[in-house]
């Protein structure tokens, strides 16, 4: 049944772009805002801590919904509520959607759409020499990808919409959290909460992170992933989710093939194209299919 739900959920999630604001959750804001506040001089154990209460009591509607539709009776119910769940878990933003816009913004020339593009994607500032803002870019699309979508998937898999939205929450404390401080600054000189939300959300992020890596590589080239991955092994950064980050970002270039330019396209479009679709052809032709053998063999309802 979630198999089924999440193939419904990932086919029509761009047919309904108009809907998209309403999964910003804008008015979560205030309370993380609150926690925040409390916790912004707590220990890093206490601050964890409290994270977990917060996540727990935002997801408790959720949970108390799954309860009550759980049991053969509720079979069509549940599966309406899993696909409600999983439409409003993903994202906020498409990520095909935004990066077509990115495209477009620079086929067009047009600057200040570029710029608010690439400050939504990498959740900080914005570089201004074309060759890093295509790395930056690239960087972005292999790790929103996980945040975005397939986190998501793999939680969903696993605990139904309890597991996609619980996801979901931890990623939306870390995103109000980003847009406040610059991610240099949350890597240099983090305060201990920055430090426990980045904790947490690695916690969440890193078991379909490091499946997606190895997407990357089987959908794409993967000696040049395996080499890059080789390579990081040995100056891998101390904190492990800044590592799980970077990983997807040096996989998914290594597995990437980059295509010589044969016409008048601009490269930034070419070199981001490539990325997307590594990314769409990890979800399409290794995740789905494998989740879907798994669903047929058992392993997975």
């Amino acid at each position: 049944m979630n198999f089924i739900a999440l193939l419904l959920g990932l086919g029509i999630e761009r047919l309904l772009t108009n809907l998209f604001h309403l999964r910003e959750f804008r008015w979560l804001d205030p309370w993380i805002d609150r926690v925040s506040s409390k916790l912004a001089e707590a220990s890093l154990s206490t601050a964890i801590i409290g994270i977990g209460i917060y996540a727990l009591v935002a997801i408790l509607p959720v949970a108390i919904i799954h309860g009550l539709l759980s049991g053969e009776l509720f079979q069509i119910p549940y599966f309406l509520f899993a696909v409600i769940v999983l439409l409003f878990s993903l994202g906020p933003r498409d990520l095909m959607t935004e990066i077509n816009d990115y495209c477009d913004a620079v086929r067009n020339g047009q600057e200040e759409d570029i710029q608010r593009i690439i400050r939504e994607l990498r959740e900080g500032d914005v570089p201004q020499d074309i060759d890093e803002r295509i790395a930056t870019v690239r960087r972005a699309i292999f790790i929103q990808a996980n945040n975005r979508i397939f986190a998501v998937v793999f939680w969903f898999i696993l605990f139904g919409p309890v597991g996609a939205w619980l996801f979901r929450v931890v990623d939306l404390l870390r995103r109000r959290l980003a847009y406040e401080y610059s991610r240099d600054d949350l890597i240099e000189a983090p305060s201990t909460f920055v430090t426990a939300v980045r904790m947490l959300h690695g916690i969440f992020a890193w078991p379909s992170a490091h499946l997606l890596i190895l997407g990357y590589a089987l959908a794409g080239s993967y000696d040049g992933g395996l080499a890059a991955w080789r390579a990081y092994a040995g100056h891998r950064a101390k904190d492990f989710f800044v590592a799980t980050n970077d990983l997807l970002d040096l996989v998914g270039n290594g597995a990437v093939s980059e295509q010589p330019v044969t016409d008048d396209t601009p490269l930034a479009v070419i070199r981001i194209g490539e990325a997307m679709s590594l990314v769409m052809r990890t979800l399409w032709l290794i995740w789905a299919p494998f989740i879907a053998l798994l669903t047929v063999s058992g392993w997975l309802s």
